[in-house]
């Protein structure tokens, strides 16, 4: 068996379009131009790579791209107070602070501090309460973008059996929420899990976000199952050359894709999926806000 490849990319370049369209429409029809806020604090080579991409998708959606940046010695103080101001600005729908923040900050309580209407991220546990009691709530992004992966690939979810590896409030807990929202059948596994492999291979479907490179192999996969891996770990790749490094998921691509009936590649399969649903989340925040019906991106873009 050859896995189906589980094109990220090529999904994630629809549901853009498809947000441009909505964006578009709500511009000529209400006068209303969603807008994204995006603060760095500090200046990590990659989290400003990934800003300015997130900057970049956004403009090119037809959003509103407000970037702030902030010194990385900057007091907490200084960003609870930008956040504020930013809670109260009628043209910015969606807030995000990039992750992780300099030591002399604490994480949890600048992501509380935002408003959960402009939690694009759904970090804020009011979100993240309302999502494990099955209400209406702005999902994180990449769980979300997940869920549509698996839904455009297999269609009617109902019944099947999923297992989540990894326990994180970013991904693990909220992939499981939507796939119960799903009628799955869900276990939640982790690095103590015992029999780990013996767990994954019950698995039509197996949702791999534990942090550890090629960690699953495929003789720990159920053959014919769906496999999603949220993994993104930079190993050596002596083979290029000296210092040479490489992507590679949670799963071991080259064993599982000889068993799993369709897998995401790393890169190029979970990864392009976070920004478009972030762009998703705004587009949502603000309709919401604004009282008009939301999009129906998760059926329209598949």
């Amino acid at each position: 068996m050859t896995a189906r490849i589980i094109d990220g990319k090529a999904f994630a370049d629809r549901l853009r379009a498809q947000i441009a369209g909505k964006v578009a429409e709500l511009k000529t029809r209400h006068g209303i131009t969603p807008g994204l806020a995006v603060v760095l604090v500090g200046d990590d080579p990659a989290s400003s790579v990934y800003v300015r991409s997130k900057a970049k998708q956004t403009v090119e959606a037809g959003m509103a791209s407000f970037e702030h940046r902030l010194a990385a010695s900057a007091p907490e103080a200084d960003l609870l107070a930008l956040i504020a101001k930013l809670n109260a600005d009628p043209a910015v729908n969606g807030i995000l602070v990039q992750l992780p923040l300099p030591a002399q900050i604490n994480s949890e309580r600048v992501l509380e501090a935002i408003s959960p209407e402009k939690d694009v991220d759904g970090f804020h546990v009011v979100n993240a309460g309302l999502l494990a009691t099955g209400q209406e709530a702005i999902v994180p992004c990449t769980p979300l973008g997940c869920l549509m992966l698996l839904r455009d690939t297999l269609g009617d979810l109902s019944g099947l059996e999923a297992v989540v590896v990894g326990r994180s409030n970013i991904v693990g807990k909220p992939m499981a929420q939507l796939l119960l929202q799903q009628s799955c059948t869900v276990t939640i596994a982790h690095s103590k899990s015992r029999d780990l492999p013996g767990i994954c291979r019950r698995a039509d479907i197996l949702v791999a976000a534990v942090g550890r490179p090629e960690m699953i192999k495929g003789d720990w996969i159920k053959p014919g199952a769906a496999v999603i891996d949220v993994g993104i770990n930079r190993v050596p790749a002596p083979e290029k050359g000296p210092d040479k490094h490489k992507l590679v998921g949670d799963v071991d691509f080259a064993s599982a894709s000889a068993v799993a009936g369709a897998i995401t590649p790393v890169p190029g399969g979970v990864g392009p999926m976070t920004i478009a649903c972030l762009l998703a989340n705004t587009l949502t925040a603000t309709c919401r806000t604004n009282g008009l019906p939301e999009p129906s991106l998760l059926e329209e873009a598949a």
